[in-house]
């Protein structure tokens, strides 16, 4: 099968399921706001919206003809998805939305299930906080190996796995910054100050090193058309200097906001969902819509 068929029919197959899920989480989040305005607010549907179009756009055309000309172009679709699609869907409630869009019955036997099998347990280690910036720190650092990065780019499924893999790290990676169930575990709310800023140190090394490098680092782009007239050295300097500043920026920003959170002296609920809410929306979805106290 030719890469350009190839790389169309993953591009369809994506794009329904990404429109798929927006339709079921617009559902889930009607309901959710014909129950309780505030439940989610209209920000973060909007939030989690963009960031569906972000995983779109880091597959789609031009980025991904590009991506195999211009290593500026691989390292946008790393930072969409990673650096921006992760946060805005988290920050949406996916999870809450979605419970709306499940029968009451089947909402609860899963909940069950998933306490009695123990798998609540091994939730809470995936989603720990040093586990997630691992994940995150070694998807990077693994995927800029040469000889891994050129695999990417010979191998349409290798690519796709690529792709996935930094979409799921990167949701793994926010998840304790945005904290979008609650957590079954406790730890200092400041030290996601810290976790921010140590999560900027393998991309600053990275990116520095793309950047003050005297060679190309990746040969296959030698062999590239190299469009807009970069040399291969100006493309590799400009793929580390975009992620230097992206990752910077975005790291800075999510501290700012969490600094203000921390520092509000009313610090609404706004970025845990208490799980007395959570269960009370989940009992209500098919059931009555009497309005709730929690």
């Amino acid at each position: 099968m030719p890469h350009a068929h190839q790389a169309s029919v993953e591009l369809f197959w994506v794009s329904a399921s990404l429109i798929l899920v927006a339709l079921i989480y617009l559902r889930g989040w009607l309901r959710l706001h014909r129950l309780d305005q505030n439940s989610v607010q209209a920000w973060r549907a909007a939030g989690f919206m963009l960031g569906l179009f972000f995983i779109w756009l880091a597959i789609a055309l031009p980025l991904s003809a590009l991506d195999h000309e211009m290593l500026t172009a691989h390292m946008v679709q790393h930072l969409l998805l990673m650096t921006f699609a992760a946060p805005l869907i988290l920050l949406g409630a996916p999870v809450k939305a979605l419970l709306q869009t499940l029968p009451h019955r089947l909402v609860r036997v899963t909940r069950q299930w998933f306490q009695s099998t123990g798998l609540r347990q091994v939730w809470s280690a995936l989603t720990h906080p040093v586990v997630c910036w691992l994940g995150a720190a070694c998807t990077l650092v693994a995927w800029h190996i040469p000889t891994v990065f050129a695999l990417g780019l010979r191998s349409q499924m290798w690519h796709g796995i690529e792709q996935a893999s930094f979409l799921a790290t990167g949701l793994l990676f926010w998840w304790p910054v945005v904290q979008p169930l609650p957590a079954s575990f406790k730890w200092p709310e400041s030290s996601i100050l810290l976790y921010l800023f140590l999560a900027t140190l393998p991309c600053d090394i990275l990116s520095g090193f793309l950047v003050f490098c005297d060679r190309v680092v990746y040969p296959v782009y030698f062999l590239s058309s190299q469009p807009f007239g970069l040399s291969a050295l100006e493309d590799q300097q400009c793929a580390g200097a975009l992620m230097w500043t992206c990752v910077t920026v975005v790291y800075l920003i999510a501290g700012a906001v969490f600094t203000a959170r921390l520092l509000s002296p009313h610090r609404p609920e706004e970025l845990a969902i208490p799980a007395i809410r959570l269960a009370a929306h989940c009992g209500r979805a098919h059931g009555s819509a009497r309005m709730e106290t929690v």
